[in-house]
């Protein structure tokens, strides 16, 4: 499942990121969004979430959200 479907404030483990743009997966590598990191929904948004990777907290859009596979 993707993150836009997860349950605030459950950890869990991302599995794979599902896009074919280089420059978005280049972007959550940056972030530390990669296969086997645990991941975060801390607060759900109109349009998008607030995740919690490794030692930040990101603002994403649902777009993205969606590109975040989590087992």
């Amino acid at each position: 499942m993707d993150l836009t479907k997860v349950e605030e404030g459950k950890t869990y483990t991302i599995e794979r990121i599902e896009t074919d743009d280089p420059e978005l997966n280049a972007f959550l590598f940056s972030l530390g969004c990669y296969s086997g990191e645990p991941i975060t929904v801390v607060r759900r948004r109109k349009n998008g979430c607030v995740v919690a990777i490794k030692d930040g907290r990101y603002n994403i859009d649902s777009q993205l959200a969606a590109a975040i596979v989590v087992a």
